[in-house]
């Protein structure tokens, strides 16, 4: 009786966490969750050379509910840019995201930012790949901007 109480105890419990597990676990979109840290970013001049001379330092979260955040923290010596997505010389912002794994395109849905109206409301469309290495590359989906932003596992 103890024998087939602790099988059926067992059998529940190992429904229980088979059912727990997230829907994502095994596709591409289970490999973007967790925490990744800056390898670097790419940022061609016109003659094909990495226009970024500083590279900052960066954090960028994927959690397994659809939330993502990102910090890039710039060099002193770069402080002063300010852009789009950064101000003075610190990028930050969080939201939800999306994947469609036949385009390879993560698409950052921006609740906030530490520019506030300039990227308030966006959604950013970045193609993504995941390499034999580890690593994860993002690029801008618009084929005008030519950088690319390399990630690794924490």
């Amino acid at each position: 009786m103890k024998a087939s109480r602790c099988i059926m105890v067992a059998t529940a419990v190992i429904l229980a966490a088979t059912q727990a597990r997230p829907q994502s676990e095994g596709s591409e979109r289970g490999s973007l969750i967790g925490a990744w840290h800056l390898v670097r970013i790419d940022a061609p001049d016109p003659v094909g050379r990495n226009a970024l001379k500083n590279q900052p330092i960066g954090m960028l979260i994927y959690t397994g509910d659809g939330h993502m955040s990102v910090q890039l923290m710039y060099p002193r010596s770069a402080n002063s840019l300010n852009n789009e997505y950064v101000l003075g010389g610190y990028e930050a912002s969080f939201g939800s995201y999306d994947v469609d794994e036949t385009k390879h395109i993560v698409t950052h849905h921006v609740q906030g930012s530490i520019t506030r109206d300039l990227l308030l409301g966006k959604d950013l469309p970045r193609v993504y790949q995941l390499t034999g290495d580890g690593h994860l590359i993002i690029r801008s989906a618009d084929p005008r901007e030519h950088w690319s932003v390399t990630w690794e596992h924490y």
